[in-house]
């Protein structure tokens, strides 16, 4: 190896700018942070955008240490043999190491015409082009959200406090990770704003037109806009460059974010799975094992056997419009509890939390390795005793 040490990072979200940033530790690594568009999304105020209430940006500036050298472009294909990355410009980098953080996106819908009628949310172009459909759809027109997680939560109530015609279509229960009391909280703030709320089996969707969503329970709902939250997916760069990913795509990696087949390789955010109990997608989770990736790579480089991950659960924060907000909190391990903060001060609160995050990415890149604010969840290693195989072992 040269006495220069090259990291490419791989994705410019919450986590892979967290790993980029602490790297920057070391004067002898240079830092090289691939992504595909010039500023940083906040991805977690995407609902806000198609409302016009902010710009879900931030420029990298802001966000990123000066020694980050930031490449616009794509990664293609991962050449884990030769230890370079090719380019969608034609151009290839070599690395030592390489950061895996490729992020996540809306995952690719099932029922028939939703691929081609419904407008996803997982990334900044989605946005864009989800409210340039709204501004030019009917005024009273009925707005059908799908999906009755965070994103779609957010997005209905976003929109109906606007004065839209919204239903949210759940295909399940609404809000299936929250607490039956945070529940009712959000059930009687979306109500209030006038949003109808489809729940249990019958609220699957089973087809989408361009003017209607068809139900499992065979009701066909007007819809001028059709917008698809329901679940997350990732890219399938690993995949494709011959990289072990489990059943979601995620690249499969010890405890330590190393790849199970490349310990110069190292993976960060939703796109990792460690020990196959990968941990829930968001940047709850995401500035937590960005800057665990990055020791990771710090103490390969050093020699020195790289720390298990360590990764905690505060809850799970979502926003009704702008005016009121739940936060639901949780054990350590991501288990929703009973207790819950509603009504204006779990707006402000979900606002702390929007702001706060983009303010760590800034902390990290002002002062790199300054801070480690993640908290263990004892829990985690009773789960790995009864995972199979030895993916779970770090690697010397």
């Amino acid at each position: 190896m040269s006495a220069n040490i090259d990291v490419v990072v791989i994705g410019g979200g919450y986590a892979g700018v967290m790993a980029a940033n602490r790297l920057t530790q070391r004067d002898d690594v240079t830092v090289t942070l691939i992504n595909p568009r010039a500023t940083f999304v906040e991805r977690i105020r995407l609902h806000q955008l198609i409302s016009g209430t902010h710009s879900a940006v931030a420029e990298y500036g802001k966000v990123l240490n000066e020694r980050v050298r930031l490449v616009v472009d794509t990664v293609t294909r991962i050449d884990a043999a030769g230890r370079t990355v090719a380019l969608r410009d034609g151009g290839t980098l070599g690395y030592d190491y390489l950061v895996y953080a490729v992020g996540s996106g809306t995952a690719d819908p099932a029922a028939p015409g939703a691929a081609e009628f419904a407008y996803p949310l997982g990334s900044f172009e989605e946005a864009e082009r989800l409210r340039a459909a709204l501004e030019a759809a009917p005024a009273q027109g009925t707005v059908t959200v799908v999906g009755g997680g965070p994103s779609g939560i957010e997005t209905a109530a976003e929109l109906a406090e606007q004065g839209r015609a919204v239903t949210l279509v759940c295909g399940g229960v609404l809000g299936p990770y929250l607490h039956p009391r945070g529940r009712r909280s959000i059930a009687e703030r979306l109500a209030k704003l006038g949003v109808t709320v489809l729940e249990g089996g019958g609220a699957k969707v089973t087809g989408v037109t361009g003017t209607a969503v068809r139900l499992a329970d065979d009701r066909e709902l007007p819809s001028a806009v059709t917008i698809w939250t329901a679940g997350f997916g990732v890219p399938d760069l690993a995949a494709r460059s011959g990289l072990s990913t489990d059943a979601a795509g995620r690249l499969r990696t010890d405890e330590t974010l190393t790849s199970i087949d490349d310990e110069r390789i190292i993976a960060a955010g939703d796109s990792a799975a460690p020990s196959d109990l990968p941990f829930r997608m968001g940047c709850q989770s995401a500035v937590q094992t960005g800057p665990q990736a990055a020791e990771t790579v710090l103490s390969r480089i050093t020699g020195n056997t790289p720390s298990t991950i360590d990764v905690g659960f505060a809850g799970q924060c979502i926003s009704l419009g702008r005016r009121a907000g739940v936060f639901q909190f949780s054990s350590k391990d991501d288990q929703a509890t009973k207790r819950y903060l509603g009504g204006r001060p779990g707006a402000l609160l979900k606002e702390v939390v929007c702001w706060s995050t983009v303010w760590q990415l800034s902390y990290e890149a002002r002062k790199p390795g300054a801070r480690t604010w993640w908290s263990k969840d004892e829990k985690r290693q009773e789960l790995l005793r009864s995972v199979p195989g030895d993916t779970r072992v770090s690697r010397a």
